[in-house]
């Protein structure tokens, strides 16, 4: 027997029943699904208005740089020392006889002459010496005439033999003793006058005193090294300027046969240009093993007695010899890691970048020993928006040293000064 299911039929009344039920059971459904549908609608209207019709931003213009080609010019090179100013004499003042100071003939610091009286020892004891001296050698005179007077009868009697010859021998002998005691009682009146004479002191030397070290009325004590230290004297004019150079330094002046004489100049700590103007005076024999530098020494006049010595200076000495280089504005010179470059624009408009090497720097312009071209085109403005391997718009300009001198910086290298060739 066939048992047969019946076949549910679906009637359209079941299913708008069931749909208002959901209705009823989750109202905010279907609002929230045609929220979503009308949003992803505006979004794809915007997509295809705007997506395909975005206007392409305009190409940049190249930047535009002033360039122009390096400043050819002789200049002199000089090599750059540090070093202080010493006295050319210095003299330490001290007594030549012992006594009591009764006198002081300077004031402290000033300006001496050479024989200029500074100090006055008491000279009563060394005067009676002298006068004690002079009466000696009276007495010797005396003695020494009454000599050669026996000796000048004794001499008459001799051809009547009534004087021996042994007598006459001794009466000669007498003479000559006379003699030397007359000369040795000359020679203690000398020294005592020279006594005398050291009671003032005198300066040694034309120069600048230092302060007194004994006031009067004190005793002081002669003697080279043990004698009291009265005060000291510098000789300042001519004064002179001791500096110290490396091997390499020197051996280059010697090649370029910077010898004695040779032009030098130094400025002070709080100048800004080599004022002072002096000569090469001396170089030592020989380079210190444990350094590896050498000794050496200019003089400079001095008349004014402005330098004082202890005073620091910056030397650069030339060798008188004239170089033929190009110069570049020191701003158009960049670093490129531990390269220096300058930029260049080639016939075609192309940026470069050329490694350059440096030289020392004259008057805001910076010396190219190697590395660049007469004819190379330097951008010297607006090298900050160059690029290498791009194309530039160019407009000329010109190269110019700075009409004011700067000074030297302090980080420069050795052997990094220069000037113009006159």
């Amino acid at each position: 027997m066939t048992v047969h299911t019946p076949i549910e039929k679906f009637d359209p009344a079941d299913a708008k029943v069931r749909r208002d039920l959901n209705e009823l059971l989750h109202p905010g459904r279907r609002r929230r699904a045609a929220w979503v549908g009308a949003l992803l609608v505006l979004i794809a209207g915007a997509w295809w208005l705007l997506g395909d019709r975005t206007p392409q931003a305009a190409a940049a213009p190249p930047p535009v740089l002033t360039v122009a080609s390096p400043l050819a010019r002789e200049i002199t090179e000089w090599d750059d020392y540090i070093g202080r100013f010493e006295a050319s004499k210095s003299v330490e003042v001290r007594p030549r006889v012992s006594g009591a100071i009764t006198a002081i003939h300077f004031k402290d610091g000033q300006v001496v002459r050479q024989g200029q009286p500074l100090f006055t020892i008491d000279p009563r004891p060394y005067r009676a010496a002298l006068a004690e001296a002079r009466a000696s050698a009276t007495s010797a005179r005396s003695d020494l005439a009454l000599a050669q007077l026996e000796l000048e009868r004794a001499g008459r009697l001799v051809d009547v033999e009534a004087v021996s010859q042994s007598e006459i021998d001794r009466l000669r002998a007498r003479v000559r003793a006379a003699n030397a005691a007359l000369a040795g009682a000359d020679a203690r009146i000398a020294a005592r006058a020279l006594d005398v004479e050291f009671t003032t002191v005198r300066a040694p030397l034309s120069g600048r005193i230092s302060d007194r070290q004994i006031d009067a009325g004190n005793l002081v004590s002669a003697g080279d090294a043990g004698g009291t230290l009265l005060t000291t004297i510098n000789a300042m004019d001519p004064i002179y300027f001791s500096f110290q150079g490396s091997e390499a330094l020197f051996l280059k002046a010697k090649r370029a046969a910077a010898e004695k004489g040779s032009t030098v100049e130094v400025r002070l700590q709080d100048e800004g240009d080599y004022r002072w103007k002096g000569q090469l005076d001396f170089t030592d024999n020989g380079l210190d093993p444990r350094s590896g530098t050498i000794r050496a020494r200019a003089r400079f006049a001095n008349p004014e007695m402005f330098l004082t010595p202890g005073m620091f200076g910056n030397m650069r000495l030339s060798t008188g010899q004239t170089v033929q280089a190009l110069l570049v504005p020191a701003a158009a010179v960049q670093t490129d890691q531990a390269r220096k470059i300058v930029y260049v624009v080639g016939k075609d408009g192309m940026v470069a970048a050329k490694p350059v090497e440096l030289g020392p720097e004259v008057d805001g312009l910076r010396v190219i020993r190697s590395g660049l071209a007469a004819t190379d085109r330097v951008v010297i403005t607006g090298y900050q928006f160059a690029r290498p391997g791009e194309k530039a718009a160019t407009k000329p300009g010109r190269i110019a040293a700075a009409a004011e001198k700067k000074a030297a910086s302090a980080s420069e290298p050795l052997s990094a000064q220069a000037t113009f060739a006159k």
